[in-house]
């Protein structure tokens, strides 16, 4: 069970409890005061460093169509964000990551997405890629595997109605609640065009502490691979708070943040899911 708990703010609870409200009230629970100023850090010592490499912290921008084709190079870090948006806290992750000059992946919860249709659309019109991470943030193992598949689908299709209008469609990324999934489900997800996003660096944000140990605890995971996927949350403050400081280390280390982008156009461009659900589409 402790491998299903990695990536999560809270351990899974029934399926009854999966709702907006719960998880507005679960959520707000865990965060904490913003730290005022900058972040001392703390040297990470005794870890391999990635060589210095010179020029802006921005990398390259790398576009696949599978998991499988996200292979990355010494020193290159993707930067992911999940749960959000949340009013607050998304903005200011916007804004340290235009300060640096780079871009992330968000893995928007369909519930909250639906909720905040107006934070949907300004990371899409940041340059950002947004995904989806479910509509309630349920274990999907804990479901049978059509109702996995629907919960999925409901995800991807609230997170594509808060962006209407927008001129901003869904990437095809998902990540699953938790990180839990059984190889049926995955296999399903695949089978449909998307494209899962894993993760190597998991800041484990959603503790209760203070914004340096996240930073600390962070850098260090980083450092001794060297490379890979970095999960945060968006509704946390203590991330908020960690993030400039974090971004700043990421340059000084010689680090290179990639952009992600999902090929084929957006979850909405060819059938992805069959639910086998009566009142869901056999396909977005």
């Amino acid at each position: 069970m402790a491998g299903l708990l990695a990536g999560c703010a809270k351990p899974p609870q029934s399926q009854s409890s999966q709702n907006l409200s719960a998880y507005s009230q679960s959520t707000d629970a865990l965060e904490t005061a913003a730290v005022d100023g900058r972040l001392r850090i703390e040297a990470v010592t005794g870890q391999p460093m990635p060589p210095r490499l010179n020029g802006a912290l921005a990398g390259r921008t790398l576009t696949v169509a599978s998991s499988t084709q996200l292979v990355l190079r010494p020193g290159e870090v993707v930067l992911t964000f999940d749960d959000g948006p949340r009013p607050g806290k998304t903005e200011a992750v916007l804004d340290a990551l235009d300060t640096h000059g780079v871009k992330a992946t968000f893995l928007m919860l369909g519930a909250a997405a639906q909720r905040h249709p107006e934070l949907a659309r300004a990371v899409a019109q940041r340059g950002h890629a947004i995904g989806s991470h479910t509509f309630s943030h349920t274990d999907l193992t804990t479901l049978s595997h059509s109702e996995a598949m629907a919960e999925i689908q409901r995800g991807h299709e609230a997170v594509g109605q808060a962006l209407a209008g927008s001129g901003h469609l869904p990437s095809r990324f998902f990540r699953f609640p938790y990180l839990a999934q059984s190889n049926i489900i995955r296999t399903s997800a695949v089978d449909g065009h998307l494209v899962i996003l894993d993760v190597d660096i998991d800041s484990k944000d959603y503790y209760r502490e203070s914004a340096r140990a996240v930073l600390n605890r962070t850098l260090e995971r980083l450092d001794r691979q060297g490379q890979g996927i970095v999960l945060f949350h968006d509704i946390h403050a203590r991330t908020i708070a960690m993030l400039p400081e974090f971004l700043d280390e990421l340059h000084a280390r010689g680090y290179k943040v990639v952009t992600l982008r999902s090929s084929g156009g957006s979850a909405f461009d060819t059938p992805l899911i069959t639910a086998r659900t009566q009142g869901i589409s056999a396909a977005l």
